[in-house]
């Protein structure tokens, strides 16, 4: 499903757009015929690959090598673009409990420089925002059960629908107070400049240029430890349950939502794989073990500051306001992430060997 070729011709800049959400949005807009402009401090690892690989696939793609921080690095990038997509941030709770000043200045001044580059471009430019389900906490206050290898909530309607845009926000550690103070900034320029803006708050993507780390990307760094045979930390018990969505949807809800701006600025949307894709650690875990072939050693850890031992996203609204398609089956999803990194780092899995 498409809806950008209205826009083609358009000049975009995604910031963090080397990144894996920013990678694979740069590649669909270029793709659908925008002049994509990507702006990223390139300090993830991995990343330069993203980059490597998108200015291969696409000759009229322009890279800026510059950090969110450095306003007058943003307010010259955000100048005569049609639409602004930030993405670029701090991404680790762990990171930011180490250094909440720079996890700050990243994702809270960072975002408010985008912003003040949009307003004072004096073009009306809309921004879209990649926000976090952690504004909503560790959502301690509903009752859980334990099912098997997975969490649960007691309350059968949040079971069955997940967590909805009317749950009260509630920041837990350094890197939700950062990054909820941002989703409402970005939502307060709608209101009190007119500035055309929409937040997504995201449950847990994954797919192919995903460099999945212990502290980010967790479905990615699973395949990529079991690949490789090394052990993988459980922190907590691994039967927290999350929501997890293809990125190839993530993306369809960005471009919709800068397709229907005008209907949705100033509101905030839930994003995730829904009730249906909702799988615990342990349980894609064991998948990757039957779709690689190797038996993944396991270590306990402590449970992390602000973890929520359940998260779906209720993303109801935003399938109805953003006209968005079922979402990608997460076992077709999940194995095809698994190929992806095969073939990325030169490896055979249990399916690539049966093909063989």
């Amino acid at each position: 499903m498409s809806g950008a070729g209205e826009h083609a011709g358009k000049r975009v800049l995604i910031t963090g757009g080397a990144g894996f959400i920013g990678a694979n949005l740069a590649d669909r807009l270029a793709n659908d015929g925008c002049e994509v402009v990507v702006l990223d401090a390139l300090a993830r690892p991995g990343v330069d690959r993203n980059l490597e690989w998108l200015e291969g696939r696409h000759r009229s793609l322009r890279a800026i090598r510059a950090d969110v921080r450095d306003a007058t690095a943003v307010t010259e990038a955000v100048r005569g673009a049609d639409a602004v997509f930030h993405l670029a941030a701090q991404v680790a709770v762990t990171t930011s409990l180490d250094d909440p000043v720079d996890d700050f200045e990243v994702n809270l001044r960072g975002t408010l420089n985008v912003l003040e580059a949009a307003r004072r471009s004096g073009r009306e430019t809309p921004v879209i925002f990649a926000s976090t389900n952690k504004v909503f906490g560790d959502l301690g206050d509903l009752a859980m059960a334990l099912e098997g290898d997975a969490w649960k909530p007691a309350d059968a309607t949040v079971r069955a629908n997940g967590v909805g845009e009317d749950r009260p926000l509630d920041f837990h550690t350094p890197y939700g107070v950062s990054k909820g103070g941002a989703d409402q900034y970005v939502l307060d320029y709608a209101r009190s400049y007119g500035l055309p803006t929409a937040v997504l708050r995201m449950s847990c993507i994954y797919g192919p240029r995903q460099m999945g780390t212990e502290d980010q990307g967790w479905v990615a760094h699973f395949a990529i430890r079991a690949l490789e045979g090394r052990p993988i930390t459980l922190y907590g018990d691994g039967r927290q349950v999350r929501d997890i969505l293809d990125v190839a949807d993530c993306v369809e809800a960005y471009v919709q939502c800068w397709r229907r701006i005008g209907a949705v600025s100033g509101q905030a949307f839930n994003l995730g794989g829904g009730p249906n894709n909702a799988v615990s650690l342990r349980q894609v875990i064991g998948f990757i073990e039957a779709e690689t072939g190797r038996r993944a050693e396991l270590r306990l850890s402590d449970w992390r500051a602000g973890d929520q031992k359940w998260f779906v996203a209720d993303a109801r609204r935003a399938h109805r306001l953003l006209g968005l398609p079922r979402p990608r089956a997460w076992r077709d999803g999940v194995a095809g992430l698994i190929a992806w990194l095969a073939e990325e780092r030169g490896l055979k899995t249990r399916a690539l060997e049966v093909a063989q």
